[in-house]
């Protein structure tokens, strides 16, 4: 349990960091609020499928969400929008955002690592 308990707090902290509510994530995912809470509490294990989806959310590789303190190794890659009136769409849109940007840093990776 304890590898729930730290995606949980991962999730949590960088759920806050990007300003989403719960209520914003469960939407998101497709799942009730409670089912958030228990995972940020570590007391339900999230699936393979949604850990995926709140890394393309978060911009960041889904290992980063199985280490300890996470959110404090990752560079800073919060952009500004708005967080108030986030629909479900904006959500959608800002997860596929970050999908793009993440894969762009990974292209960027290996042509230095060619040169």
């Amino acid at each position: 349990m304890e590898t729930a308990r730290i995606i949980g707090n991962n999730i949590k902290n960088f759920r806050i960091r990007f300003g989403f509510s719960q209520d914003h994530i469960a939407n998101y995912l497709g799942v009730d609020r409670t089912t958030i809470s228990k995972y940020e509490s570590g007391e339900r294990e999230i699936s393979l499928i949604n850990l995926n989806k709140l890394a393309d959310l978060f911009g960041i590789e889904i290992d980063y969400l199985l280490e300890a303190n996470a959110v404090d190794k990752t560079a800073n890659l919060v952009f500004a929008f708005r967080k108030q009136g986030i629909e479900e769409q904006d959500i959608k849109s800002i997860a596929e955002f970050q999908k793009v940007v993440k894969n762009y840093l990974k292209i960027l990776k290996i042509s230095d690592e060619k040169e």
